[in-house]
């Protein structure tokens, strides 16, 4: 049995963010190995915007399938995170796409959105307050600490 203890620290979300990273480069890889055969085998070109606003759609619909469906990516697994509302429950695909877009935000302000973590009291970037969403530490019945790091 797991039970939610607040919220995890700027490192542990950190460590998770960078595995979904490479999570994200390698399902890019397929992706884009999926779209050659449409562009005669040839590399995309900075004039082609249908390529890019098409990892976009990739990457949302990796990290929004995976906060819908259980409320966690493969590195919040790992990181025993979970991304939920205020009040616990699963996010819905509104809840997803708005934090998908504040998060780009946060990360295109240089990181300052994710930084916030930091000086928020409650341990939230801006993607978490502008979605309504929080992310807890999950705690197994059977582990005995807590996550004590900043």
């Amino acid at each position: 049995m797991t039970k939610l203890t607040g919220a995890p620290s700027f490192w542990r979300r950190f460590a998770a963010v960078f595995y979904d990273f490479v999570l994200l480069i390698a399902l890019f890889f397929v992706a884009t190995a999926l779209l050659l055969p449409f562009n005669a085998g040839e590399a995309f070109t900075r004039q082609q915007v249908f390529y890019p606003i098409y990892l976009l759609v990739v990457s949302f619909l990796f990290y929004g399938w995976f906060w819908t469906h259980g409320g966690q990516t493969l590195g919040m697994r790992a990181w025993k995170i979970k991304v939920l509302t205020h009040d616990g429950q699963p996010i819905n695909w509104t809840q997803a796409g708005l934090r998908f877009l504040a998060a780009i935000v946060s990360w295109l302000a240089l990181g300052l959105g994710f930084v916030w973590i930091i000086f928020d009291k409650n341990h939230r970037a801006w993607h978490d307050q502008l979605s309504k969403t929080a992310v807890f530490f999950e705690n197994s019945a059977t582990e005995s600490h807590q996550d004590t790091s900043t």
